[in-house]
Parts: structure tokens; sequence; C-alpha cells
């Protein structure tokens, strides 16, 4: 069931992300909302369940965004990886590390969207307007990063225990 509702999330984030936010200025320069949930898949879900979803997602971004096939992909990968190798050295049980971890994800996932624009554009330059729109969204994830973060961890366990609760009632079983 956590396949269900990691696809329920995403499928809302998508939407969220590019049938309503385009038409509130306020998130002109927002960042990527599927980052914080590949960043929470990374710190609160095993490898087996969150390898999959970042996979079809990643896909499924590629498909949407027009750029080139696998930037998303590749960007959520490599975030995946990059969360997982940090949480071993350091201690993200600290909720004060949170917004640090979002925003330094976000950072990277601009970092490589930069690397894959100036591969496939030789001479283009890093503009003034690019360094505002990447300082604006990482600050929005320094804001909003932990609220994700923590609002995907609340409702994935309250959905967890919901379903369980229902399929106990259903079977006459207590757990």
């Amino acid at each position: 069931m956590s396949y269900f509702f990691h696809v329920c999330i995403c499928f809302g984030l998508v939407i969220l992300q590019t049938t309503i936010m385009p038409y509130f200025s306020l998130f002109d320069k927002f960042y990527d909302l599927l980052s914080p949930f590949v960043i929470y898949l990374s710190l609160f879900r095993s490898s087996r369940e969150s390898i999959p979803v970042i996979l079809i997602f990643g896909f499924v971004m590629d498909n949407l965004s027009g750029g080139p096939f696998g930037l998303y992909l590749t960007t959520y990968l490599w975030l995946f990886i990059g969360v997982r190798w940090i949480v071993t050295y350091v201690d993200i049980s600290n909720s004060i590390l949170l917004p640090f971890v979002v925003a330094a994800g976000v950072f990277i996932q601009n970092l490589i969207f930069i690397g894959v624009i100036m591969v496939l554009r030789p001479g283009s330059w890093f503009s003034a307007i690019a360094v505002k729109t990447i300082s604006a969204q990482v600050l929005w994830a320094l804001v909003t990063g932990p609220i994700f973060l923590m609002l995907f961890n609340y409702t994935h366990n309250k959905f967890n225990s919901r379903f369980s609760e229902m399929f106990s009632k259903k079977s006459g079983k207590s757990y």
C-alpha cells in the first residue's frame, strides 16, 4: 500500500506544480516539488520502496518537462544517492538540519540542470537571472522544505495506520 500512497502524492505534486502554481506569481521561482519528496524517500523509506517510485516519476517529469530526456530521472537518482550518502555521516534525526538538506538538494538539482544546459549549448553563460532564480528556489526550500518533509511523513504514517486498522477490522484480528 505504500506504493499507492507514493503514487498519489507524486501525482498530486505534479498536478499542483504544473496546473495550479503557474497561476500565482508568488510561485514563479518555486523549486521542483518532487525534490523534497525524493529527499523524504531517501531519509525515511527503504531503497526497495523508493527506487521504483523515483524511476517512474523521473520518467513522468521527463515527459512533461520538454527538456532533454533523462534529466529529471538522473537528477532524482543523484539526489537520492547523495542524501543516502549524507545520512551515513550526519545525524538527520535532528530537525534543525532538515531545511539545509532540502535546500542543498534543490541547489544540487539546479547545478545538474545548469551543467546539462552548458553541455548541450556550448558557449552559454551563467546569467544573473539564473543566480536570482536559484537563490529564490534555495530560500523557498529553506522555508518550505521541512514542512513538506514533515507533511509527507505524517500523512504516510496516518495512511499506514488507517490501512492497517481497516485491514485488522476486516480480518477480525487485532495487531
